[in-house]
């Protein structure tokens, strides 16, 4: 037997007012872009604020409600996840669309894995308005979007099994965080704490440690680059996403060598230091040895420093873990979070700099270790990955006739 596709939109609904309008000292939920993670599936955090204080300018939601990103590349990078949240009310970002599905026909776990499926975010992704940097995927897509819809016992079931194999996945990715504290537990060993800074070694800006002007740049403007020029071979284009995923994955884009020559403002090195300056704001990440010179979106930020003085590797784990750095670019963006930076202020952000050879004994132990997780880790967390996608396939293309098998 065949089983059914239904829009989402006939049994869910999409972007609903709440229940309820909460006092106005009534505490409820409050949770930003990056409270909710793409690995978990989930809000991680959360924040209790008095009703009054969200009640105008944040999208409202339930506890329990799917929640999905809506601008790029947040989307892209699979922002899709469960309102966890300790009140039954909750306020968020604007750049979330909220599906509350219908509890008597649909699973809201069975929506979930259906909706962070790889195929489903690249249609998405094409389906997104608006001008480049602030594309967004509309609500009728959500709306439009047709599921395969077993009775809900079968929908509960696939839900179980998708959990599981979710939550190995996404245990496996936070061992690699132990990465994170070995390197912090190394810095401060060798060069000592980033805000007190108790060895006392100079604070020199970005742009004095930078052969020229241009060496820390934006990626180039929506006008410069369109979608038409992007082909399947060439010179490499990189995003968001690659920069997050330390460019371990490859990119799908390319540019011809003529758009790359045009472009060459823009081109990415290896020992670059690459930013992200939208969705998750300030991570970074060094381009490889291993990668050919490519070129960079508009949502990332190009630093290429002089390597006599300033190693990438130092440079870019301040930049991307550092407190002290998050102040400053608090502090020359007056006041705004850290979505405000641009080339100019992050010319003035200071940075530690010991010696090289510090540097290098820094760089020499934390590629050590870093490789050390890699080599424990990596390999059970493709196979995961490849599980979760090899079970979706199953179970949402499968189930087309009508085979959901286990």
């Amino acid at each position: 037997m065949t089983i059914p596709k239904i829009k989402i939109g006939d049994v869910a609904k999409i972007n609903p007012r709440p229940s309820r309008v909460p006092q106005l000292d009534e505490m409820v939920s409050f949770a930003g872009m990056t409270d909710l993670s793409a690995e978990r599936g989930c809000i991680t955090q959360s924040a209790l604020r008095p009703f009054a204080e969200v009640c105008k300018g944040y999208t409202p939601f339930h506890a329990q409600d799917i929640l999905v990103a809506k601008i790029t590349p947040c989307f892209e990078n699979c922002k899709i996840g469960e309102a966890s949240i300790p009140t039954d009310i909750g306020y968020g970002s604007t750049e979330f669309h909220v599906i509350r599905p219908l509890p008597a026909r649909l699973d809201r776990r069975y929506l979930l894995h259906f909706l962070r499926q790889a195929r489903i975010l690249k249609t998405g992704e094409r389906r997104m308005t608006g001008s480049a940097g602030q594309r967004r995927v509309p609500a009728s897509f959500l709306e439009a979007l047709e599921i395969p819809l077993p009775p809900l016992e079968e929908q509960r079931r696939i839900a179980a099994i998708m959990d599981k194999a979710s939550s190995l996945s996404s245990r496996l990715a936070c061992a690699v965080q132990l990465e994170d504290e070995f390197n912090a537990s190394l810095f401060e060993e060798l060069v000592g704490d980033p805000v007190v800074n108790v060895k006392d070694f100079p604070r020199v800006r970005l742009a004095d440690l930078c052969a020229s002007a241009d060496d820390i740049k934006c990626g180039p403007f929506g006008t410069q680059l369109k979608q038409h020029e992007f082909r399947s071979t060439g010179v490499p284009l990189w995003g968001i996403k690659h920069v997050n995923r330390r460019f371990e994955i490859a990119t799908s884009e390319f540019l011809e060598e003529d758009t790359a020559t045009r472009l060459s403002a823009y081109s990415l090195e290896p020992g670059d230091i690459v930013m992200t300056r939208k969705g998750t704001v300030g991570n970074c990440s060094v381009y490889p040895d291993r990668l050919p010179s490519g070129v960079m979106h508009s949502d990332l930020l190009r630093i290429r420093l002089d390597e006599t003085r300033c190693l990438p590797s130092f440079a870019a784990y301040q930049l991307h873990h550092s407190t002290d750095i998050k102040r400053q670019i608090d502090l020359i963006s007056g006041g705004a979070i850290m979505a405000g930076i641009n080339v100019g202020r992050l010319k003035e952000v200071k940075i530690v700099l010991p010696s090289l050879d510090i540097q290098k004994e820094f760089e020499s132990l934390a590629s050590r270790g870093s490789w050390l997780v890699w080599q424990k880790n990596q390999g059970m967390i493709r196979r995961s990955r490849e599980l979760l996608q090899s079970l979706s396939g199953s179970f949402f293309l499968g189930s087309q006739s009508g085979q959901t098998k286990t």
